[in-house]
């Protein structure tokens, strides 16, 4: 992904991005969705951006869209991403852009805001992970801070014409996916995705001592969720 940002940002084009899943068919991203505007995104993520406040920290930048808008509301945001060229993209489009692994535990900044736009937290790859993620959350989390995410309920692809779900248990938590990009004659390695229920969601964030709120539907199984610490008394 990151060299299609690079492609793209220097020449205003790129090729196929592909993406891969033994779950799915083939599909496509088109990169110059990665550097839309505001208008141009869906309702949930305009309405994440309407409410981020105070320092922001955008998880997953990638090409720096959603830290350009805030940045031009005059909020102070920090960008992070593992793509080496994603940073050097978003450094150019004037982002204060790290290369940084949400999950690093000498990561210690404070931030009012954690944005995990386009189902950020599926870095966190499977259900079992999510312990460790709020470990993370709670480190960088400010007091009075909260952390916004979008996700969806994968539970529509199981669902059987009479309305049932037929999901196997044996084979582990549904929303738990496997990925793999190529570019031109790049390609990544496989890495694992999560998209995970609200419900699921919920149980492990008031697990870890979060208050954890349902904020907005969308129109097919997906929703943002709004994360802060729990309220003393």
């Amino acid at each position: 992904m990151g060299r299609a940002i690079a492609d793209y940002h220097a020449n205003g084009s790129a090729a196929k991005l592909r993406v891969l899943s033994s779950m799915f068919y083939e599909d496509e991203i088109p990169v110059e969705t990665l550097f839309r505007s505001y208008d141009k995104m869906p309702v949930l993520e305009q309405f994440m951006l309407d409410t981020a406040k105070g320092r922001i920290l955008d998880v997953g930048a990638g090409s720096g869209c959603h830290s350009v808008e805030l940045m031009n509301r005059g909020h102070d945001v920090v960008a992070i991403d593992i793509s080496e060229l994603s940073v050097q993209v978003m450094k150019e489009r004037g982002v204060d852009a790290r290369i940084i692994n949400f999950f690093d535990e000498t990561f210690c900044e404070k931030f009012d805001t954690i944005l995990m736009a386009m189902n950020g937290i599926g870095i966190v790859g499977k259900v079992e992970h999510l312990p460790m993620f709020f470990r993370c959350v709670k480190r960088l989390l400010a007091p009075d801070g909260q952390l916004l995410l979008d996700s969806s309920d994968l539970r529509y692809l199981f669902e059987d014409e009479d309305g049932s779900f037929s999901v196997d248990l044996a084979a582990g938590y549904y929303g738990e996916v496997d990925f793999e990009m190529r570019y031109k004659g790049v390609k990544g390695e496989p890495f694992d995705w999560l998209y995970v229920d609200y419900d699921t969601l919920e149980y492990y964030a008031n697990e870890a001592g979060l208050q954890c709120d349902k904020v907005k539907e969308g129109e097919h199984y997906d929703y943002v969720a709004c994360i802060r610490r729990k309220s003393i008394g």
